[in-house]
């Protein structure tokens, strides 16, 4: 198996631990790796009157997993965001959070909430 292949199948492995991860903590799933011309979002999930845009980062080590998610990564998930949400009138209301959570081999996942806030327009 290619390199590109097999970590495509740990990325999309380690979006469903995710997934799980926060179904089981009280969200509801509303997207699954979503592809808005801005870029794609890995996990979209709602809780009561939230929506939490969440990165998915597989590392080996915890600070390097969060570290990955660089500023040209965190705006390019902002703008798929504010794409999304724009196509869904029903959840302009709703509070948004940006999310990563990080999946190290041997842990629990590290759910780091409201990881980033994108700059006042």
């Amino acid at each position: 198996m290619s390199n590109r292949r097999a970590a495509e199948k740990r990325g999309r492995r380690s979006e469903a631990v995710a997934a799980l991860f926060l179904r089981l903590k009280g969200y509801r799933i509303l997207g699954r790796r979503v592809k808005t011309p801005a870029g794609e979002i890995d996990l979209i999930a709602c809780k009561q009157r939230l929506i939490a845009f969440v990165e998915v980062k597989a590392r080996a080590e915890l600070i390097t997993a969060l570290e990955s998610v660089t500023p040209r990564s965190q705006q390019r998930i902002t703008r798929a965001a504010e794409l999304w949400t724009a196509r869904r009138p029903d959840m302009r209301d709703l509070d948004w959070r940006f999310d990563i959570i990080a999946i190290t081999p041997g842990h629990w996942p590290h759910h780091a909430r409201d990881a980033w806030r994108p700059p006042a327009t």
